[in-house]
């Protein structure tokens, strides 16, 4: 068993990534700017703004950060949306998930401009992702196959199992696994909560993701011998042994599994690191131009 370290893998990127920053930078005279949107105070979400920042950061790029109030209405958020769409020294804009209660995620995602989408949510870039058009990924979709590329995993002809079916990660991995290309054509059964039979389903997987969004759910007996295993997930749990009070786990439950497998991404510090390259690469992607041609 091979324990894929997502977080050596995140580094060797941002550091290819911020070599051609720097380059940029020289060359043009800006770095690409990334700027996230905070409604509210939710510690999670706090943290993951943080860590963006930081990594930001850490590849040369520009960020900004515009928190507003847990009472915000719709119209007034939609307002900073129109404003940083408008600016052209952003590059990405994000808007930090979940909302607070009476906002609509979908009417906000849809206010983003499509060129500065770089979380890959919004109706046209999922359109496009779905006919095989240049688009931003998902972040997390893309963090995956950058995993399983970088980690030497042959896919081709194999039998991929996607628990999960959410347009953030199940639908979007499942369709860039299914492509005709490299890095993908794989054999790919969706499954979801309707799902009859999973563990007999999940024992046919070559390659199986876990994005279920439930803490420890999968065991050994969903996983056939020598199986790759993707966990999605992160949860954290109360624990007395640690400083923080919490320990962070996955869907799936690890040390029974890991024996069985020959690939296994841990929780913390497997898919997560991957998910913020996934984001840096899209924004540095619309500084470039690269999906939607410069104006």
């Amino acid at each position: 068993m091979r324990i894929i370290d997502g977080k050596e893998i995140a580094n060797q990127l941002k550091n290819e990534m911020a070599a051609e920053v720097e380059k940029l930078r020289s060359d043009l005279g800006r770095a690409p700017h990334l700027a996230a949107v905070l409604v509210g105070n939710d510690p999670a979400s706090e943290t993951y703004v943080k860590n963006k920042e930081k990594a930001c950061h850490e590849v040369g790029m520009a960020s900004s950060v515009y928190r507003l109030p847990e009472r915000t209405t719709e119209a007034e958020l939609m307002e900073v949306i129109d404003f940083v769409n408008k600016d052209e020294e952003i590059d990405g804009l994000i808007v930090q998930l979940p909302l607070p209660k009476g906002l609509s995620e979908d009417a906000v995602i849809a206010r983003i401009a499509p060129e500065k989408d770089v979380d890959g949510f919004h109706p046209a870039n999922l359109g496009r992702m779905v006919l095989g058009q240049p688009s931003y990924l998902p972040a997390t979709p893309m963090g995956i196959m950058l995993l399983l590329q970088r980690s030497g995993i042959e896919t081709e002809g194999k039998r991929c199992v996607v628990i999960g079916r959410s347009h953030i990660v199940g639908t979007p991995v499942s369709i860039l696994l299914s492509r005709n290309r490299a890095g993908a054509n794989c054999t790919v059964t969706l499954c979801h909560s309707k799902t009859q039979n999973l563990p007999a389903i999940c024992r046919t997987a070559d390659i199986l993701i876990v994005a279920i969004g439930q803490c420890e759910a999968i065991t050994g007996d969903y996983v056939k011998e020598g199986a790759v295993v993707i966990d999605v997930g992160i949860h954290r749990v109360p624990d007395a042994s640690k400083k923080s009070g919490f320990a962070l786990k996955g869907d799936v439950k690890y040390d029974e599994v890991a024996p069985r497998c020959s690939y296994i991404t841990p929780v913390p510090g497997g898919v997560g690191p991957m998910t913020i390259v996934g984001l840096l690469r899209n924004t540095l992607s619309a500084f470039k131009g690269e999906i939607y041609p410069k104006r």
